[in-house]
């Protein structure tokens, strides 16, 4: 018992990072977390984080401790689930998400996942960019394209890619766009984040494939949040690319209209994304399966904009 008691302390101050956070969370003295985790890798006999930093890191020591370790309370869990008679899901579910993506759909189908399964402790992180899975100790991460990591699993979740689009009112009054390249004379809309090349537009030549194109566009107005962005757009300011997820039901309104139908952006796709384990969770393969068969519900198919 005291082993999986270690085990838990443990996986919650690398998942916090600091002593402070995880003093925080367990209601306990910064002092009292500290003695414990003396105590824990005085017991182990190694050394298991680093503490050269204002955040802790892992030893090699430690990071094996937690991969093992997590390995074993998932199984210790199965096994308890297996043997009870209830059929309830319990435990911790922790997800991060990006925050655009994540506010519009992924939070709805989470807070509906853990009402019909109150005994789950839910944890839903959003941030501008998607959080290392391994390093945070996430159970799941919602994000674009698969990992290149071969010890994470990616599912599919869902079919995106970037629309070029523009309200009618600025359609009526552009100058003419029959290339990728024409942007340069247009006035865009752009999302400014995370320090990325936000100002590059990329381009596959529909019949062509392999025809590409990128194009570093005049930004006419900017914000750090798509939503802003698209208020822009509908209010007839310029032109947009954003995900199909988020302006599909203007592009059935008619609020926005797509632009440049010979060309289109370059896949963003959207994937569940879990580490590779022999055991998985219960209330993981449940999340997953609700996800998966809810989200087609939230987003159409995407059309050949």
């Amino acid at each position: 018992m005291a082993a999986q008691d270690d085990l838990r302390f443990f996986l919650l101050l690398a998942r916090a990072g600091s002593l402070t956070l995880t003093a925080r969370e367990l209601g306990l003295s910064l002092s009292a977390v500290s003695k414990r985790l003396q105590q824990l890798e005085a017991r182990l006999g190694v050394m298991l984080v680093n503490r050269t930093t204002r955040r802790l890191s892992l030893t090699a020591e430690g990071e094996r401790y937690i991969q093992q370790g997590q390995h074993i309370l998932e199984a210790l869990t199965n096994l308890e689930q297996s043997l009870s008679s209830s059929d309830a899901l319990s435990g911790r579910l922790s997800v991060n998400a990006t925050f655009g993506f994540g506010r519009r759909h992924i939070a709805p189908l989470f807070s509906e996942f853990c009402a019909r399964h109150p005994q789950i402790d839910g944890w839903l992180e959003l941030t501008n960019f998607p959080l290392n899975l391994l390093d945070h100790g996430f159970d799941m991460a919602i994000r674009v394209g698969e990992p290149p990591d071969s010890r994470l699993i990616a599912r599919p979740l869902l079919q995106n890619r970037r629309i070029l689009c523009a309200s009618p009112a600025y359609i009526a009054r552009m100058p003419a766009l029959q290339h990728p390249s024409d942007l340069v004379q247009q006035q865009c809309l752009v999302i400014r984040e995370n320090h990325t090349d936000f100002p590059l537009w990329r381009f596959v030549a529909r019949q062509h494939p392999k025809n590409m194109t990128t194009v570093k566009v005049n930004a006419h107005l900017s914000s750090n949040d798509g939503g802003v962005i698209t208020r822009f757009a509908l209010d007839g300011h310029g032109i947009l690319l954003r995900s199909w997820w988020d302006v599909n039901e203007h592009l059935a309104q008619g609020s926005l209209v797509a632009l440049l139908p010979d060309w289109q952006s370059v896949a963003a796709d959207f994937y569940a994304v879990y580490e590779r384990q022999r055991f998985m969770s219960g209330r993981l393969q449940a999340w997953l399966h609700f996800l998966t068969t809810h989200l087609a519900t939230r987003v159409p198919p995407l059309a050949q904009y």
